[in-house]
């Protein structure tokens, strides 16, 4: 069989994730190297992982490596620079969120991508997570009637690397990270149904010495077809990852919860090694997690994509769906600002998304 080949671009948590999924789970595929911005972090992520190349220079490991994939894991400030690189070379792109910082970046992705013949896939695991699919096909077979309003929440105690907390690196805070889930997430289950207004409330609740970006945050899309969406995120909740969903319907409810349904409930005097995602002690009561990579839906999204390619398919969620995410982001941003619903489409002209918050007076 030939593999597809990849090159994975960063060094951190999430590239450690993707590594996982591509090793354990995608034979189709093959991690032939690794970049990073620091040689000795490329370095180091290789010999980890036996990957046979690293690099230290994106123009290199494009012409260098033999690489037919390049998978971006990298900050969100260097999305859009690397994807136009990588389009030019010809390489298909998998992205991780959010697709860019501004709309005109990601119109400049999608577009570059389309001239150059490549794929642009979206990297949001919740439309391949298994618990949640389960929940969008008894959806599907009218298990649960007309929807009505949808509920999905992440939160957890605060990112692992300290560039989420700088706006200029990241674009914003809670809501860029890990609230771009939860949108992607409601245009899924309603077949990519069009938002028609976001309203939001945000603030800095904990982490007010780390950063002036927002750490919790709620936000309300309402949808063409009626359908409203409650997306809660937070940087400020402590106990570990949480990652849960709420599906209610004129026919019935669904709740899923990813990680207390696959969990051993334990209890510890002394502690032991690892229960959960951003779990800051294991002694007492905890919840101890086991394939936390395969219920997030790391593996199936990139196994989905690895086919598209091999297969010559349109991946199922694209630069066109991260590009409707963003718009959704900035929209709250705004909304957040002024107290008020912002209507769609809405398109701003910022630097950053959380400009919206902070300055607004560039929402028109």
């Amino acid at each position: 069989m030939l593999k597809t080949k990849v090159a994975i671009l960063g060094a951190g948590f999430i590239s450690d994730i993707h590594f996982e999924s591509y090793h354990r789970f995608i034979p189709e595929a093959e991690v032939v190297a690794v970049y990073a911005r620091d040689a000795a972090k490329a370095k180091a992520f290789a010999e980890k992982h036996n990957i046979p190349a690293w690099y230290d220079d994106i123009d290199a490991i494009l012409s260098e490596s033999g690489c037919e994939v390049v998978d971006i894991c990298l900050p969100n400030f260097l999305h859009a620079s690397v994807t136009l690189k990588a389009a030019d070379a010809g390489k298909h792109i998998i992205i991780e969120k959010p697709l860019a910082l501004t709309l005109e970046e990601a119109d400049a992705m999608i577009a570059a991508c389309k001239a150059a013949g490549v794929k642009l896939m979206y990297a949001e695991e919740l439309c391949f997570a298994p618990k949640y699919e389960r929940v969008r096909q008894m959806v599907k077979e009218g298990g649960v009637g007309d929807i009505y309003m949808l509920k999905q929440g992440e939160k957890h105690s605060g990112p692992h690397s300290a560039w989420f907390y700088d706006k200029k690196l990241s674009g914003g805070g809670v809501l860029m990270d890990m609230g771009c889930h939860a949108i992607a997430w409601f245009r899924w289950m309603l077949n990519n149904a069009r938002a028609v207004s976001v309203y939001a409330s945000m603030a800095t609740v904990y982490h007010k010495d780390k950063t002036d970006c927002e750490d919790n945050s709620v936000v309300i899309v309402e949808f063409e077809n009626g359908v409203i969406g409650v997306a809660e995120n937070s940087w400020a909740k402590h106990g570990g990852m949480d990652d849960r969903c709420e599906v209610y319907g004129t026919g019935g409810v669904v709740y899923a919860d990813l990680f207390m349904g696959n969990a051993a409930v334990s209890y510890s005097k002394n502690g032991y090694g690892y229960a959960m995602e951003k779990a800051d002690t294991t002694i007492g009561w905890s919840f101890t997690i086991f394939e936390e990579v395969f219920n997030q839906g790391y593996p199936h999204e990139l196994k989905h994509f690895i086919d598209c390619i091999q297969q010559n398919k349109e991946p199922l969620v694209t630069g066109e769906d991260g590009r409707a995410v963003l718009e959704i982001i900035n929209a709250a941003y705004a909304s957040a600002a002024e107290g008020r619903k912002i209507m769609l489409p809405f398109s701003p002209k910022v630097e950053r998304p959380i400009d919206l918050w902070h300055h607004p007076q560039h929402i028109k």
